[in-house]
């Protein structure tokens, strides 16, 4: 080989690969016998699939620890961390909605894009799973991804760890003044009217709605001048199904019922897991407030006309949904 001379490479020509290198030796012209050497170079190296992915999902979970710590971090005057409920409070609650319940979520179109609005939804379930599933609904299917900030009780927030995660969750205390300064500062915010007495209502009166109060919601929504938005939930009913409430003991405890289901206190901690039901969430059109007059939230008859068109149009919906499913768990 000791006369052979490299033959140049022709650009005009396609490259051909080899196992693990690229190969550059093609004649240009035909080659004198035993005078061809080819002129190779290794082939880059190729990236790992899904590598990049990791190192951005680590360094965005280090920022995010660093930033606790150090408390650098916002919440707002009502104590709504955003940033933890979107990385982790919503990572938490997904599985129940996506894998557990498999909620189905309809009419979301009707959840306006922006501005303020007032979603109004029946209560159901013993424990108030049915509130944080529809913050869920709202926050992964609306197409701007927005927050809804729950109205909650008052024995909400005189509980211990349950007071601080919903403070970060977004959720207030359910009076008219806070209610209101969501809504005109252009925040979702959603209502229960019926409060404990839908929650723990006997499950022979389930898909029942009870008294929607004396309207306050109705109310702050005419204040407001925003759009009340029906939601109605199905499935909720049967996940704890309230067969007894032993009232003498939930007065010892100070809370409105204690529970007596087929599998909870008999079960213990296991009779504690609520039943793996298919939930729909459907929301409904949105009733325009903005047309009244300024004086309208202090008419009472408009307030219990209004009530009870919500009220209708909620329960209208929860029997259509139900003779529309196949089975309470599938």
């Amino acid at each position: 080989m000791a006369d052979a001379k490299v033959i140049p490479f022709d650009e005009d020509r396609p490259r051909r690969r080899a196992a693990g290198r690229r190969v550059r030796a093609v004649p240009a012209q035909a080659p004198e016998p035993g005078a061809v050497e080819a002129a190779v170079e290794p082939a880059a190296p190729v990236p790992a699939r899904g590598g990049d992915g990791w190192d951005k999902r680590i360094a965005g979970g280090l920022a995010f620890l660093r930033r606790r710590v150090t408390g650098e971090y916002e919440v707002d005057e009502f104590g709504y961390d955003k940033e933890l409920t979107d990385q982790v409070l919503m990572s938490l609650m997904r599985p129940l909605f996506d894998k557990y319940f498999r909620v189905e979520v309809r009419g979301i179109e009707n959840v306006p894009k922006e501005g303020g609005a007032l979603i109004v939804a029946n209560h159901s379930g013993t424990l108030p799973l049915d509130g944080l599933m529809m913050q869920v609904a709202v926050h992964d299917h609306h197409p701007a991804q927005r927050h809804l900030r729950l109205l909650a009780a008052d024995l909400v927030f005189m509980l211990p760890v349950v007071n601080e995660l919903a403070r970060k969750a977004g959720h207030t205390l359910a009076c008219a003044e806070d209610a209101q300064r969501l809504l005109e500062s252009g925040e979702l915010v959603g209502v229960m009217p019926e409060g404990f007495k839908g929650l723990g209502k006997p499950f022979g009166d389930r898909y029942k709605l009870q008294r929607f109060g004396r309207g306050g919601f109705v109310s702050t929504a005419l204040r407001a001048g925003v759009p009340i938005v029906p939601c109605s939930i199905v499935g909720a009913e049967e996940i704890y199904p309230m067969v007894g409430n032993a009232k003498t003991l939930a007065r010892l405890l100070g809370i409105p019922y204690f529970p007596l289901t087929p599998t909870f206190p008999w079960l213990g901690p296991l009779g504690a897991l609520p039943l793996p039901t298919k939930w729909t969430i459907q929301f409904g059109e949105p009733i325009p407030t903005d047309g009244y007059a300024a004086e309208a939230a202090e008419d009472p008859m408009l307030m219990f006309n209004l009530t009870d068109q919500v009220r209708e149009q909620i329960q209208h919906t929860l029997y259509k949904l139900l003779v529309q499913r196949r089975s309470v768990f599938f």
